[in-house]
């Protein structure tokens, strides 16, 4: 029996919320045009995303990966983060 791995779906996003341990929120931003009149219009789409090592804070630039569910509303799992916030020292 062949061991095939399956292509899972990822996207870019930004972490807007860390709150909770080991969960993310991260908001997709898309632009779409409208059907009817044309104009292109921003949508955005929120996840919550499974981080285990705690390492996402907000502002982060994150890449995420489709995985099997984590609990009833994770079904997503951070990969990578692609660019760190910067940080304000006071």
């Amino acid at each position: 029996m062949e061991n095939k791995k399956t292509l899972r779906r990822s996207r870019v996003g930004k972490v807007i919320a860390d709150s909770t341990e080991k969960t993310v929120k991260v908001e997709i931003e898309g632009i779409v045009q409208h059907p009817r009149y044309k104009k292109y219009v921003k949508r955005h789409t929120n996840f919550l995303v499974h981080d285990p090592e705690e390492r996402c804070h907000v502002g982060d630039i994150v890449r995420i990966e489709e995985c099997r569910p984590v609990s009833k509303n994770k079904s997503w799992v951070v990969r990578e983060v692609v660019k760190a916030a910067e940080t304000i020292n006071e």
